[in-house]
């Protein structure tokens, strides 16, 4: 029975991996539908109310502080910096290879424990994070692959964007390698949607945004896109807390060749050879930097919240 529960779990957890793997195309779609940032301020309302009706309202007072003040702030900042990294893409391809460099956060989340948190690591994380970096520069180099001045051609190009997705890795590194201390094993994922959501529709007044044209296919792909983030953030914490966390590890570490893969049929955006060479060397860099400290001593190995 206990074998059963928790195949179930870690079945629901790798749901997450999939919901959020449709993300980037989604969201790219709805903020073409309603621009960028009236568009994902519509997400994460949504995806907040969807997150009250599965946990309940959040209880604020029984949260820590230091918790709400600063995981609130790391959450509220990555989410905001991924989701307008995305919105902002100039296409489809463009906001594929932005969703790529957002994903070094794996490997600087562990540099990060070993830095911060002395986690115990064997020398694979260097051969990890010197890999996971040349993927990111591949991908960004176009056709040929490594080439400087097409990489710096593309950041050129989109400067916001891409300079959002890499500062927001950092910021989910941090707040991966700080936020299970000051939860206190508390979950404010519910709290710090809304709080995300907040900031968005302040920015969106603030900035004198237009009227929403709220038509049915809007609506249809900001309902999808809703329920990709909330559904996926609710599957992955039940599976971290009931599954076969290594399994779940191992699955997570290869979301970005199925989240460029649907972002590529979703945006009808077609990725080249070296693209994928790219995203192959990301994916291994991550797996490496993981097996650095995996049979290591160490209290926070997946980033659950």
């Amino acid at each position: 029975m206990y074998k059963s529960a928790r195949s179930n779990a870690t079945f629901i957890g790798l749901i997450a991996i999939i919901l959020w793997s449709t993300m980037v195309g989604l969201i790219h779609s709805v903020s073409e539908l309603l621009g960028p940032i009236g568009g994902i301020a519509m997400i994460y309302t949504c995806a907040s109310a969807l997150l009250i009706v599965t946990f309940g309202i959040p209880k604020i007072k029984t949260f820590p502080w230091k918790y709400i003040l600063i995981g609130g702030f790391l959450f509220v900042a990555y989410e905001i910096s991924f989701a307008l990294a995305i919105g902002y893409a100039s296409n489809g391809t463009q906001a594929i290879e932005v969703n790529i460099i957002n994903y070094l956060w794996p490997c600087l989340t562990i540099l990060f424990a070993i830095i911060f948190n002395k986690q115990k690591s064997t020398l694979l994380i260097i051969p990890g994070l010197t890999l996971s970096l040349l993927g990111v520069c591949w991908v960004l180099g176009g056709e040929k692959g490594l080439d400087l001045s097409v990489m710096i051609s593309n950041i050129k190009s989109n400067t916001f964007s891409y300079v959002s997705a890499f500062v927001g890795a950092f910021i989910w590194a941090t707040y991966c390698t700080v936020t299970n201390k000051l939860a206190e094993g508390k979950n404010g994922i519910t709290l710090f949607f809304i709080l995300t959501a907040a900031v968005l529709w302040v920015k969106f007044f603030m900035s004198g945004g237009a009227a929403l044209n709220l038509s049915m296919r809007a609506i249809l792909y900001v309902l999808m896109t809703s329920c990709a983030v909330g559904f996926g953030y609710a599957s992955w914490n039940f599976g971290i807390l009931y599954g076969n966390v290594s399994i779940l590890a191992s699955a997570s570490y290869f979301t970005p060749i199925l989240s460029s893969l649907l972002a590529s049929l979703l945006l009808n955006a077609p990725l080249s050879v070296s693209f994928w060479q790219g995203v192959l060397m990301v994916c291994l860099g991550s797996v490496l930097c993981w097996q650095a400290t995996k049979d290591q001593p160490s209290k926070n190995k997946v980033c659950s919240s």
